[in-house]
């Protein structure tokens, strides 16, 4: 034993390279099949119903491989691609843009679940939560995996994918379910939700869409009024198809005959209601829609359509002719839309709670028209996926023109909700002032009892001022700050403080912010100005940098 030489065994760099990997692959390989078995499902389901409605049909004109080229070319349609059908009459390929926005319900939710189970680790409590990256990119991988495939498969149909739409829709759609799956698996932080906003929007507007605790602002859940625009457009739809119910149930006679025709004429129409919704919405705003190039829809009339098959949907719209004051009654879903808006803000307007209490009416009525704002890009968004091209020549586009429902509902909004937010302000202010006279009581009366006890007695009395903004720092035109000038503090009419990630900046919300201004603490002292107090709180605290110092003993 003495001639033994004891040795240290070390795996080789290869060894250790492939150990690292096959530690690392299980993750990875998971959410990998969670995205392949994502795109099989949405495939699976519609496999399953274009072939019932084949094996159903009394005369298809295609066999099975037509019946599964068609399901694969629906599924990626339903990623926003658009189609292109090549067996026209003329020879010539007409495009099929109009995409049914319920179908794409399937691959989002398909995608958002798969994601947050993968990140999530696993079906058991105490399962450790996937790296947010790996699980991510995994799903995205696993997804286009396999609608490469399909992708190709679908281009040797009749009804084949337009490649510029699968390369660009199928890829965003995938990033951005799975991106969304990942957030909820992690409790929806508030971090990448603050990253984004700091690079679209101005520092002073974040904290109207995201608020400092993490919850959505005032504007954020002031826009809920693009909901009330697509719903009120729901209504006016039922109404109009509740009017024309003799065309309407006509309309499937003379498409098809059979209850499986029927059936994929009501699956179709089921599919479209979401557009015809908003189709509906874009009219009581004012631009209307197009039924082909040059016959446009509005409240103000409505011109000829050329020759159009009778679908069901169509039938709900206004017949040729200059409007009547019935038509013009739609106008009442934009100013309820507004009034939402202004309810919202005016509300957020007087919180009564925290450091600031009231915003100011300047600030009222731009945070209205933010609102406004975020709602009109809401709606622009949904009117662009909900129209598109159903041929060439007179057919090449159906549906509202997206910027002017946008600019459309900016405008109704902004105005209607800017006067109701400052009504609602004026109105919250007033009960406020109410309950504080009372509070006092008659003998020791508070500022608003004396404010409205003035005003009886016909003196006017100026409302209480906001604390003076000093001169705002200067920028040059390098971005460096010019010398000479003071930072001013925070008004106290600010209604948020700002993000935590624009901390490490000397200028927030607009505003000077520098160590030692009136009214304001250090937000970073130095090691001098701390007091031994909070030197044996931080030791308190065991911090490892602390601990490295020289002569540091714990408390």
């Amino acid at each position: 034993m003495a001639g033994v030489i004891q040795t240290t065994v070390r795996r080789s760099m290869p060894a250790s390279l492939l150990l690292r990997v096959r530690h690392r692959s299980p993750g990875l390989a998971s959410c990998l099949v969670g995205g392949a078995l994502a795109a099989g499902l949405g495939l699976a389901v519609f496999t399953v119903l274009v072939t019932l409605l084949w094996v159903s049909s009394p005369y298809p004109d295609s066999g099975p491989g037509g019946a599964l080229h068609i399901a694969a070319s629906l599924w990626l349609l339903a990623h926003g691609a658009e189609l292109v059908r090549v067996d026209t009459l003329s020879g010539a390929p007409a495009p099929m843009g109009v995409l049914p926005l319920l179908l794409v319900a399937l691959p989002v939710w398909l995608l958002h679940r798969a994601a947050r189970d993968t990140a999530e680790g696993g079906a058991r409590a105490d399962a450790r939560l996937v790296p947010g990256r790996t699980a991510w990119a995994g799903v995205v991988l696993g997804y286009l995996a396999v609608a490469a495939p399909a992708a190709l498969y679908a281009a040797g149909g009749a009804l084949r994918p337009s490649w510029t739409g699968t390369v660009t829709c199928v890829p965003l759609v995938a990033v951005v379910a799975a991106g969304a799956g990942v957030w909820t698996a992690y409790g929806r932080p508030s971090g990448p939700l603050e990253q984004v906003l700091g690079a679209v929007l101005p520092r002073g507007v974040r904290h109207l869409v995201l608020g400092p605790d993490g919850r959505p602002g005032v504007a954020a859940r002031a826009a809920a009024a693009a909901t009330v625009l697509v719903a009120g457009g729901a209504v006016l739809l039922t109404v109009s198809l509740g009017l024309h119910a003799g065309e309407t149930r006509r309309a499937f006679g003379r498409l098809t005959e059979g209850w499986s025709g029927w059936a994929a004429v009501l699956l179709l129409c089921v599919t479209l209601l979401p557009n015809a919704a908003v189709w509906a919405a874009a009219y009581a705003l004012g631009p209307g829609f197009l039924l082909g190039a040059g016959a446009s829809v509005t409240p103000l009339g409505a011109q000829a359509a050329p020759l159009l098959p009778p679908f069901p949907l169509l039938a709900a719209v206004p017949d040729p002719g200059a409007g009547t004051a019935l038509h013009g009654a739609v106008a009442a879903l934009p100013l309820t839309a507004g009034v939402v808006v202004g309810w919202f803000v005016g509300r957020g307007a007087v919180t009564g709670k925290g450091q600031f209490g009231v915003w100011a009416a300047g600030r009222t009525a731009g945070a209205a028209a933010f609102a406004a704002g975020l709602s009109g890009v809401l709606l622009a968004l949904l009117a662009g996926l909900a129209g598109g091209p159903l041929g060439t020549a007179a057919l090449a586009r159906f549906g509202p023109v997206w910027w002017q429902v946008g600019l459309a509902t900016a405008a109704w909004l902004g105005l209607t909700a800017a006067a109701t937010a400052l009504t609602v302000r004026a109105w919250r202010l007033r009960r406020t002032h109410g309950r504080g006279d009372r509070r006092h009581g008659p003998g020791r009366a508070g500022r608003a009892g004396r404010a409205a006890r003035a005003g009886r007695a016909g003196r006017v009395v100026a409302p209480p001022r906001p604390a003076r903004r000093m001169p705002r720092p200067r920028r040059g035109w390098f971005g460096g700050r010019k010398p000479g000038r003071n930072a001013a503090p925070v008004a106290e009419d600010e209604p948020y403080l700002l993000l935590d990630h624009d901390a490490d900046d000397g200028d927030h919300d607009g505003l000077g912010n520098t160590p030692g201004a009136p009214g304001l603490p250090d937000p970073f002292p130095s090691d001098d100005a701390l007091s031994p107090t909070a030197h044996n709180s931080r030791a308190g605290r065991r911090y490892p940098e602390d601990a490295e110092r020289p002569g540091f003993k714990e408390a």
